[in-house]
């Protein structure tokens, strides 16, 4: 399984290990209103570990704990994943931050080795994203990667803000 490291961050495949923090996340109802519009139980996040470690061993991606480098702490988690968990999609990147670390870029320092590593290392012609409607948050980091907004689809049984990148745009604004 990949590890992947920012400046500020190291981005480690969801774990057991993990759980405390991925809880306290997830558990969170301002973090989870544009998410699944509701805060996660202990047993819900043991759940997600188990379903993401059964993804990695099966497809070599999916979530990633981010940890802080500084206080070894969970303050997010980010994903290279098939949009609506379905192989027959392509791939999605997303990502989700503790309130206490909103603001301080950390969403977009992730996002950009995630997309990085996906375009790299699995060689996708496409990254896609999706985002609530009204979460300008996340729709800003997209932006700031590149990505260019197709429209409003339908995904996770919500109406979503979809944005994406291709593999030759990916590298043209990396050159750059």
């Amino acid at each position: 399984m990949t590890i992947l490291s920012t400046a500020r961050l190291r981005l480690e495949p969801f774990d057991d290990a993990h759980l405390d923090g991925l809880y306290e996340l997830n558990r969170d109802p301002v973090v989870m209103r544009y998410i699944t519009g509701r805060p996660e139980t202990r047993d819900d996040t043991l759940a997600s570990i188990g379903r993401v470690k059964a993804r990695w061993a099966e497809w070599g991606y999916s979530w990633w704990a981010f940890i802080e480098q500084g206080s070894g702490q969970v303050v997010g988690a980010g994903c290279i994943q098939h949009l609506a968990r379905d192989a027959a999609n392509p791939l999605e990147i997303g990502w989700r931050l503790r309130q206490d670390h909103w603001g301080r870029g950390l969403a977009t320092e992730a996002a950009q080795t995630m997309a990085g590593w996906a375009f790299d290392a699995l060689k996708t012609p496409l990254l896609t994203s999706v985002c609530h409607v009204d979460n300008t948050a996340s729709a800003k980091v997209m932006q700031r990667l590149g990505m260019r907004y197709r429209g409003v689809e339908r995904w996770y049984d919500m109406d979503t803000a979809v944005y994406e990148i291709t593999d030759q745009e990916w590298q043209a604004r990396s050159a750059q």
